[in-house]
């Protein structure tokens, strides 16, 4: 039996390993019991992936019953993690390593309890698109024009990665300032875009394979463009930890976003399930 004892700020633990669903199902409970796996939105990839992973556990064992639980993101799930509110949870990489090291935007309120590192479920990738009766036809154009932007929904992991490199490339103050950036949840952006709302935003894929949900929405309700970035952008990507440049052709798309570009540059985020010793406090190991 592996020692369930909880991760203090210092230390953190390997556990369960990519066993793979089947051995999952196994290791989270017996007896009957429920887990809950905090993801994040609704629509989101994370909420994707909980529900496939709870279909997946779920018919491989009689004795435990996977739910997945929705929450206010990545970022957020780790102090619900920290306050009991959840026993297990979706979280990227670059949230992980920011609440370790006590760093914005876990400076003020520092995470205590670390979950027990699981294995990777996903890779999203991070990209801009702009409407096409914005003009738009670059992040430069963003920095000299009038426009409102969504960098995706406050404590996201995304958000989280996304704000640091428009930080970075010096946008984020002046659109800041100017009460252009628009902080609604996934769930109210396509109606946002299709009003006029929003002009550009920061969408992403999984995985190489599938838009998030909440971009398929704005997909059918606006007409849409990928735009390029300026030198600056791309450099403050090259220079934010835990941001990975990848480039490649948009994928998931109902309509083709490729009048302006054939490819995007993106920074992708990494994310892994992660368990409390709640969760697997039946683990055998």
């Amino acid at each position: 039996m592996a020692d369930m004892t909880q991760l203090n700020r210092r230390t953190v633990l390997k556990a369960t390993g990519a066993a793979g669903i089947a051995g999952l199902a196994g290791c989270l409970g017996s007896d009957g019991e429920t887990v809950t796996i905090g993801a994040t939105s609704e629509n989101s990839s994370s909420q994707q992936a909980a529900q496939a992973l709870a279909r997946a556990a779920n018919e491989h064992s009689e004795d435990v019953n996977v739910s997945p639980q929705v929450t206010s993101g990545w970022t957020a799930n780790l102090d619900e993690f920290d306050n009991d509110n959840i026993p297990a949870m979706a979280v990227d990489n670059n949230s992980l390593s920011k609440a370790m090291n006590e760093e914005d935007p876990f400076d003020e309120d520092p995470v205590d309890d670390f979950p027990m590192q699981g294995f990777v479920f996903t890779s999203l990738e991070m990209y801009w698109v702009a409407t096409e009766d914005s003009g738009i036809e670059s992040t430069a154009d963003i920095v000299d024009g009038d426009y409102d932007i969504y960098p995706i929904q406050p404590g996201f992991g995304t958000r989280l990665l996304t704000e640091e490199v428009i930080d970075r490339a010096g946008m984020w103050e002046p659109l800041d300032d100017e009460g252009r950036i628009y902080n609604g949840d996934t769930g109210d952006v396509a109606g946002a875009v299709e009003e006029g709302r929003v002009d550009a935003l920061c969408v992403y894929g999984a995985n190489g394979v599938d838009l998030t949900s909440w971009a398929e929405e704005v997909d059918v309700q606006a007409d849409l463009q990928a735009i390029p970035i300026h030198d600056e952008f791309e450099e403050a990507i090259d220079n934010t930890p835990g941001a990975l440049k990848t480039e490649f052709e948009p994928y998931g798309w109902n309509q083709d976003v490729t009048e302006i570009t054939d490819t995007v540059t993106s920074w992708a985020l990494g994310a892994q399930w992660a368990f409390g010793p709640e969760a697997v406090s039946y683990t055998h190991l």
